[in-house]
């Protein structure tokens, strides 16, 4: 299949709710662009290294999880929520933590979420084709 990238951004929602209410101005907002995260359908989470975490100014991880890694079972931080944005489509997600020498890794819950698959051939992130031209979810 390749590599696959795409440009995302990563806002904190906490933030975006207070700008929402009024108690900060928008530009206020902690965000990130991030202009290659890598498309990983074998990683559950949007996972994130600590020191783009800390540039979001997200709270203390609210728990930790054990990981399946290339190098065996880890225990992980977890953050969030976050707005994750790619390609014009946002969704609600949490972050875990990866090494700072790993790359935003943008999992297969985000991608579900979003509504999005990999083209294959292209090597890219496309908008489901089975959904037509418009988000979809399931509920069955």
């Amino acid at each position: 299949m390749g590599r696959v990238m795409t440009a995302a951004k990563v806002e904190n929602w906490g933030d975006l709710y207070c700008a929402g209410k009024g108690l900060i101005p928008p530009e206020q907002v902690h965000r990130i662009e991030v202009p290659d995260a890598m498309v990983e359908t074998g990683s559950t989470y949007l996972a994130m290294p600590r020191r783009l975490i800390e540039q979001l100014d997200v709270e203390k991880p609210f728990t930790t999880a054990r990981a399946r890694t290339t190098r065996g079972s880890v225990v992980s931080n977890v953050y969030g929520p976050v707005r994750l944005t790619i390609q014009d489509r946002s969704c609600n997600v949490d972050i875990a933590e990866v090494d700072d020498g790993c790359p935003v890794l943008v999992g297969q819950v985000p991608l579900e979420l979003l509504d999005f698959v990999i083209d294959t051939k292209g090597q890219r992130l496309i908008a489901n084709p089975a959904s037509g031209s418009e988000r979809m979810f399931d509920l069955y």
